[in-house]
């Protein structure tokens, strides 16, 4: 079934999460010489998602299963509540809130986020989601153009706080909830950049390394030395290369196989000639290309389009539908990148092609590529990954 052109996504969605490639070249006033006062990640209001009450995560992910024929089923929910190991979740920029750092008082974004890019490693893990005072969706509006010239106008960005806030909530959680389980940290773009950090100061070559199950930050550039999977972003953790492998990094950026990413691209760019960024695909670790298991919104449709040509309304929230995509790591032009191959049939009723592009001038924009979706494209995989990598670990497996 062939479709029109992609949807435009609106100016909230086709800004939000690349924050974290802008943010260094913004210009601000001065932060102020006394510094916002810490959040107390005691209070559960300081958490979007814990594992010890009713909250944004406690969500029905009941998903319609869409077969190439067009015939529907539903794959029923259930989240694990003995889950052995835990999972630490950063969000990426998703607020809109009116100044340049965000509040502590959460909104849609934060609370749509967590459903989509969360809410489903509940079936193998303990959930723990902190609020944090990120970088806005005002401010990079701010940025992309050019508002922020007025001193004082969105207020001043600091910097650092939501880096404090993730660290003061992992110190937190550390203290308090992890209790020895092992841990795998989940962050996309600023999310991801934000842990980037907290591992390389906190993790690291430290103690708490041995509890790390893995690390999936996607939507980001992690540097490997070229034909090496460690060094470069971290001293001694590696990129992930099999799915009983633990203590390693999963990342990836998402371009489509049409529109692989150029000169202008933001995500997954090496920094130099000696460089790589690292990309491992988690339906394949070892290599080569492989059908991804997406869980998309069922809104995430071309503009125009239909899961199913005349099919029934689908009710569910989300849909999947096996076959239509795959994907590899793809190494060219000074990039590593998740390529994903859409692979649509005219002759069938289902959808041929799905969204997730950044929309600019009504074209899909090289710079971003698929960056809406670098979660949703793979999150089965994903989550089967996870829970290899957490019996692994607890079974002793290296």
């Amino acid at each position: 079934m062939r479709q029109g052109t992609h949807r435009v996504v609106g100016r909230a969605a086709a800004i939000l999460v690349g924050a974290a490639a802008l943010v260094p070249s913004i210009a601000v006033p001065s932060i102020a010489a006394q510094q916002p006062a810490p959040n107390d990640y005691a209070d559960p209001a300081s958490w979007l998602c814990r594992p010890d009450r009713n909250d944004a995560c406690d969500v029905d992910l009941t998903t319609t299963w869409i077969t190439p024929d067009g015939d529907l089923a539903l794959e029923p929910w259930s989240t694990d509540p003995y889950a052995p190991i835990d999972c630490f979740y950063v969000y990426p920029t998703v607020s809109t809130d009116a100044g340049m750092n965000s509040d502590m008082e959460p909104g849609a974004g934060e609370i749509g986020v967590v459903r989509s890019q969360l809410a489903r490693f509940g079936a193998v893990c303990r959930l723990f989601a902190p609020l944090y005072r990120q970088f806005t969706l005002t401010a990079l509006r701010a940025r992309l153009t050019g508002g922020e010239g007025e001193p004082g106008a969105l207020g001043e960005l600091d910097r650092e706080l939501g880096y404090r806030d993730v660290r003061d909530a992992w110190t937190h959680y550390l203290e308090h909830d992890n209790d020895g389980r092992g841990v795998v940290l989940i962050g996309h773009s600023q999310g991801a950049t934000v842990l980037t950090r907290l591992i390389g100061e906190e993790i690291d070559g430290r103690p708490i390394q041995r509890s790390l199950v893995s690390a999936i930050l996607l939507g980001t550039s992690i540097q490997v030395p070229a034909g090496s999977d460690v060094g470069g972003t971290f001293r001694e953790i590696p990129l992930c290369r099999a799915s009983s492998q633990t203590g390693c990094i999963v990342t990836y950026s998402t371009y489509r196989e049409t529109l692989p990413p150029r000169r202008v691209s933001l995500f997954g760019r090496a920094e130099d000639a000696r460089s790589n960024a690292g990309c491992t695909n988690p339906a394949a670790l070892g290599g080569g290309r492989a059908e991804l298991h997406a869980y998309f919104g069922v809104g995430n449709l071309p503009a125009g389009g239909e899961w199913v040509a005349g099919g029934p309304a689908i009710e569910t929230a989300f849909v999947s539908a096996p076959g239509l995509i795959s994907a590899e790591c793809v190494r060219a032009d000074g990039f590593s990148y998740l390529s994903v191959r859409i692979h649509g049939d005219a002759s069938d009723p289902r959808t041929d092609d799905i969204g997730g592009d950044v929309m600019l001038g009504g074209s899909a924009s090289r710079a971003w590529g698929l960056h809406l979706i670098d979660v949703s494209v793979a999150m089965g995989d994903l989550v089967g990954l996870v829970r290899s990598q957490g019996e692994a670990l607890l079974g002793g497996s290296p």
